[in-house]
């Protein structure tokens, strides 16, 4: 019998036309949808299915929208398919944004309060740093140590010290670094020097994972007194700790640290085959976490699903 992990993606999967065939297809994910438009006051389905993308991309929009077709999908498996998450998954895990995606997917938030608080979450984090100050690469062909080797490196700038480290470790020799926009371009300089394959600047509106969103981080431990976590009816691996948490308590302030420390995919992924997964199964948009698995742990097995055709072929195998 395989061991199942569900894992739901994050920022950067968005697309114009995300969820529009769920929703045609299936009742249940067209409630999600309508459930996230509702409490957010906005018809961010429309934006997802129709665009346009620069509007989509904004991180306030992305985020929920993200979370919506994860949580769409898997409503569509539970009502049509008769499916029990608690019954026939070992562990969930989410990137970054993700994770919000993985807890409300194991009922330690609504979906409500998830839409919620990803707004929010984006809002705090597109304020943290004022426009053109910050920004993140990805740096290609590297491992951490020598990540943090170059981030280090390049800290010291003509007016002291900036903020650089690493935002994202991806596994597959992939991680993205996040902070000063100065400090960031000055590691893509040093990164050549080094050997590394590529190091190229992202299309993102902010530094992401990294010290400059302290204020972010505020904003979110703020936002959860107000909407605390329940206990989830499965473990959740944590990007901070990239260990298993249940504890609701634990939860709420690895969400707070996660705004500024590094997503530790790979170490998440290795966890959870440490912990006997054998099948990893990306529910949204996009297929990013497959491929990062399939280079992580290459013995497993990785699949993504979106779109109505994916969940009726995951159903004759669940």
């Amino acid at each position: 019998m395989a061991v199942h992990a569900f894992i739901f993606p994050g920022q950067g999967s968005q697309a114009v036309g995300m969820g529009r065939d769920l929703a045609a297809a299936f009742a249940p994910a067209r409630r999600v949808f309508e459930e996230v438009d509702e409490v957010l006051k906005q018809k961010l389905s429309k934006l997802m299915f129709e665009g346009p993308i620069e509007e989509l991309t904004l991180t306030e929009n992305a985020q929920p929208a993200l979370m919506a077709v994860s949580l769409a999908v898997l409503r569509v498996l539970q009502v049509e398919g008769g499916f029990s998450l608690k019954e026939k998954v070992a562990l969930v895990a989410g990137h970054s944004l993700g994770e919000y995606s993985a807890l409300a997917a194991a009922e330690a938030f609504s979906i409500a309060d998830t839409a919620q608080l990803l707004k929010l979450r984006g809002q705090a984090m597109q304020r943290a740093v004022p426009a053109g100050q910050g920004a993140m690469a990805a740096l290609l062909g590297v491992e951490m140590e020598l990540a943090r080797e170059i981030c280090a490196e390049a800290e010291m700038g003509p007016a002291g010290r900036e903020v650089i480290s690493a935002a994202n470790d991806n596994g597959g020799g992939q991680v993205v670094i996040s902070g000063h926009k100065a400090a960031v371009e000055r590691a893509i300089e040093i990164a050549k020097t080094k050997g590394v394959k590529r190091a190229m600047l992202l299309p993102v509106s902010a530094p992401f994972h990294c010290a400059l969103m302290a204020p972010a981080a505020d904003a979110m431990a703020e936002a959860f007194a107000n909407t605390p976590p329940r206990t989830p009816i499965v473990p959740v691996v944590a990007n901070v700790t990239a260990q298993k948490v249940t504890d609701p308590n634990e939860i709420r302030d690895l969400l707070v640290q996660q705004v500024t420390a590094t997503v530790r995919w790979r170490e998440s992924v290795q966890e959870m085959v440490a912990l006997g997964v054998d099948s990893f199964i990306e529910l949204g948009t996009g297929k990013v976490l497959a491929g990062l698995v399939k280079r992580i742990a290459p013995d497993a097995a990785a699949i993504s699903v979106g779109s109505p055709a994916d969940i009726e072929a995951l159903l004759k195998v669940l």
